[in-house]
């Protein structure tokens, strides 16, 4: 099994893209895509993954998850709320990530968010969930071993990814029942379970 910590090094939990990385100027899809690709090519399991597609970002805004564009051109906000999906993609369905967005672009739309500093949060918070993950993989690493009392470095390979599944989904049912809360106050346009209280 290849070593833990030179795993988390390749995988580069901490990537996000920076404020400072997203220019003022309104871009066009082209320069968004480039954008993303830039920033996320090192986290890509193979070179035909993709990050981020002229498809993805017209069904993200047929799907209404982000506030209509202008002129075919992308400003801050909409690269913050592109930000924002591709990390929530990879544990959500589009559903509940339009139902997570929507006060969101609700706010924005009001003019009732700081949008930079709720996002400068965010980026706080994942940076402290990446040194969480890089202290807790080698523990749990540890417990497979402990538990399992095998020779097979394939079987304890297994049961590692079998034990971060876990509790990947976890957390992913928390977050799922928090989404659930949300929609019970707040009707999203398209979803036929959401009602108003």
């Amino acid at each position: 099994m290849e070593n833990i910590n030179d795993l988390l090094e390749k995988i580069s939990l901490e990537k996000s893209v920076s404020l400072e990385e997203m220019p003022e100027i309104d871009l066009y899809m082209d320069q968004v895509i480039q954008l993303f690709d830039q920033k996320y090519k090192e986290t890509k399991r193979n070179e035909d993954e993709k990050i981020l597609t002229k498809t993805m970002i017209n069904n993200y805004a047929k799907g209404k998850l982000f506030i209509p564009i202008k002129n075919k051109k992308y400003s801050k906000k909409h690269l913050i709320l592109i930000s924002l999906i591709y990390q929530l993609k990879g544990a959500l369905s589009i559903t509940d990530i339009k139902s997570t967005l929507q006060i969101i672009n609700d706010k924005i739309t009001s003019d009732d968010i700081n949008l930079d500093a709720f996002y400068t949060s965010l980026l706080t918070l994942q940076k402290t969930n990446a040194e969480n993950v890089s202290e807790s993989i080698p523990l749990r690493h540890q417990e497979v071993k402990r538990v399992m009392d095998a020779e097979d470095e394939k079987l304890e390979q297994i049961m590692l990814i079998a034990s971060l599944v876990n509790i990947s989904n976890s957390y992913r049912k928390v977050a799922e029942r928090l989404i659930d809360d949300l929609t019970k106050t707040v009707a999203v346009p398209g979803t036929e379970t959401n009602t108003k209280k």
